[in-house]
C-alpha cells in the first residue's frame, strides 16, 4: 500500500477507500496555448479593443464559448462555407461606412449567416425587429420585407453601430447594445458605475453576448488549429447576377420569372426580401431585382 501511495503522488492522483481519482487541484499549462490538447489564444481584441485575459471570470468566459463553438463541429463548418459567399458582400459595406471589420463576425452570431427568424420576430441577417428596421430606413410590409435584403440590411446595422458607438463610447459595448438594446445596457452602466462591457454585470444573454462573438472570429480566422480543415472547392461561392430595375407593379411573379429566363425557386432564393408571389408598387419605387447569369 505504502508503494501505491507514493506511486499516487508522483502521479498527482488520491487514494481514497483504496480507490485511485484524478486531483483536479492543479493543472500543469501545456505549451504553445494549448489546454487539455485544445488551442487557447495568448490574446484576443475585438475591433482594436483588448479582452482583458489576465482577469479570471473574463478568461473562463471566452474559454465557454471556445469549446461551445469549437464543438459545434457540423454548423460551425457549414457558417466557414457560408462566410466564402457572404462576407465578400458585408466587408466592403463595414469599411464604406467607417465601422469595423470584426462586425460581421456579430452577423455570424445572430443569424449563422441565413435570413434567419427568431422567435421574437427578429429577420434577415442581422436580426431587425420592425420598428427597429423602419427607424433605419429598411421597408417592411407583406410584401417586401428589406430585412431580407443583404445589402440593405449591412447597411442600416452600419448606422446602427455607429450610433450605438457614439453614445456607448467604445465598439464593445456597441456590439453588447446590440443584443441588449441601448437602453438596457445604459441602465446596467448607470447602476453599476462601471462603462466596461468587461465589468459589468448583465443579462446572461448579453453577458455571453461579446464573448461568442470573439470565439467565432478567433475560431474562423484561426480554423486548423481548432481542428477545422476545408478546401476551397468545398466553399460557397457568390453566383454572378444582373440587375432588372423595377418601377412598377408585377403581378405574378412566377411568370415574371420565366420572361427572366429563370424560375420562380430561383428568383426567391436570389431576392428572399420578395415576400408575396406579386409586387403591389402603387408608389412607383424603383427596386432592384437580381438575376443569376450562371449556377442555376
Amino acid at each position: 500500500m505504502n508503494s501505491v501511495k507514493k506511486i499516487a503522488g508522483i502521479l498527482g492522483l488520491v487514494l481514497v477507500s483504496g480507490t485511485l481519482i484524478h486531483s483536479v487541484s492543479y493543472v500543469k499549462p501545456l505549451a504553445d496555448n494549448k489546454v487539455g490538447g485544445r488551442y487557447y489564444p495568448s490574446a484576443i481584441d475585438f475591433c482594436g479593443e483588448k479582452t482583458p485575459l489576465d482577469v479570471a471570470d473574463v478568461k473562463e468566459r471566452l474559454d465557454r464559448e471556445l469549446i461551445v463553438n469549437s464543438n459545434l463541429h457540423a454548423s460551425t463548418l457549414i457558417i466557414m462555407k457560408r462566410a466564402n459567399r457572404e462576407f465578400p458582400i458585408i466587408e466592403p459595406i463595414l469599411k464604406k461606412y467607417g465601422v469595423p471589420d470584426d462586425f460581421k463576425y456579430l452577423a455570424v452570431a445572430e443569424s449563422a449567416l441565413i435570413n434567419a427568424t427568431s422567435s421574437a420576430g427578429a429577420k434577415g441577417f442581422w436580426q431587425f425587429m420592425p420598428a427597429t428596421a423602419k427607424e433605419y430606413g429598411i421597408e417592411v410590409t407583406d410584401e417586401v420585407d428589406e430585412r431580407y435584403h443583404l445589402i440593405k440590411s449591412t447597411e442600416a446595422a452600419c448606422q446602427y453601430l455607429l450610433n450605438a458607438k457614439n453614445k456607448m463610447g467604445s465598439w464593445t459595448l456597441a456590439a453588447a447594445s446590440y443584443n441588449g438594446g441601448l437602453a438596457g445596457v445604459n441602465r446596467q452602466i448607470t447602476s453599476q458605475g462601471e462603462n466596461n462591457y468587461y465589468d459589468l454585470l448583465l443579462t446572461e444573454e448579453t453577458y455571453r453576448y461579446v464573448f461568442r462573438i470573439l470565439a467565432l472570429k478567433e475560431i474562423m480566422q484561426n480554423a486548423d488549429k481548432y481542428g477545422f480543415t476545408l478546401r476551397q472547392d468545398e466553399l460557397y461561392n457568390g453566383i454572378p447576377t444582373r440587375k432588372v430595375e423595377v418601377d412598377t407593379s408585377i403581378t405574378d411573379l412566377a411568370a415574371f420569372a420565366k420572361q427572366q429566363g429563370v424560375n420562380y425557386k430561383i428568383l426567391k432564393i436570389h431576392n428572399p426580401w420578395l415576400r408575396d408571389k406579386k409586387l403591389t408598387n402603387s408608389s412607383r419605387k424603383k427596386y432592384v431585382i437580381e438575376i443569376p447569369t450562371s449556377g442555376y
